[in-house]
């Protein structure tokens, strides 16, 4: 199965950009060449960017306290599992207490260390990182795995805290609509209103499934339409045939 995801706001998309991001940077920090630490690093630079846009700390520490209070009226629920809901309430403590400890702008212990803000400046540059560049940056790579991995690891420790709150927030977007079966006859599908407080649509296709959805959608409609794979220096044609799939309307 492959799952396309498609927020209806700006918020929903940073998140979904910085999930992205995070895990690119904590899967390449993981590895052991200089070209995949050097790409971790990327990842960390672009996490810096695109939290510097937005007051992201507080709107996921509002967030995170609006979840707890709605999992809190759960409580002495005999349909609830009470095992789970603690789980659940701790979690997002742990999480809210992490966030809430991020002393100053995030991401602000990084911003302060001049040698990596000469690297983040020459990145910007095609090929601005080539040794004769940079060649404190050329000797850090060359130094053993086992030196750049701590590094990494050092300056993602920083931002993980962020990182946390974001999964659980999508973890609770993602399970919070029921999944609907639905045929896109001759590959177009419409309906309106959608929901005044949904949030993202998730749509799951059959890997077998030769067809990929475009979505253009709102809080107040959405329209989905397949087309079929790109070949070689052609655009994607319209698919003429009936797609299955399954959708579901996340909302918090």
């Amino acid at each position: 199965m492959i799952t396309y995801e498609f927020p209806f706001s700006e918020r929903v998309r940073t998140l979904l950009r910085l999930e992205a991001l995070f895990d690119k940077a904590i899967h390449f920090s993981d590895l052991e060449g200089a070209a995949e630490n050097h790409i971790a690093l990327g990842g960390i630079f672009e996490i810096l960017d695109v939290v510097g846009r937005s007051d992201l700390k507080m709107d996921l520490f509002q967030e995170l306290e609006r979840q707890k209070q709605v999992l809190l009226g759960f409580r002495d629920n005999p349909e609830i599992s009470e095992m789970a809901l603690s789980g659940a309430l701790g979690e997002i403590e742990r999480a809210s207490t992490a966030l809430f400890g991020l002393a100053g702008k995030f991401g602000q212990h990084l911003r302060d260390n001049d040698w990596l803000m000469g690297i983040k400046s020459r990145a910007a540059i095609p090929g601005g990182l080539c040794e004769f560049d940079l060649p404190s940056y050329h000797y850090w790579l060359n130094q053993p795995a086992q030196n750049r991995r701590a590094n990494l690891k050092q300056w993602l420790r920083t931002i993980l805290p962020v990182r946390d709150a974001l999964n659980i927030i999508l973890r609770l977007l993602r399970t919070s609509g029921q999944a609907e079966r639905i045929c896109a006859v001759r590959g177009q599908h419409q309906r309106t209103p959608c929901s005044m407080s949904a949030q993202m649509a998730r749509i799951v296709l059959s890997s077998e499934e030769v067809a990929i959805p475009e979505v253009s959608a709102s809080r107040y409609a959405m329209s989905i339409r397949f087309v079929l794979p790109p070949e070689a220096n052609n655009r994607p044609q319209i698919c003429e045939r009936n797609v299955t799939f399954d959708l579901t309307i996340c909302a918090l």
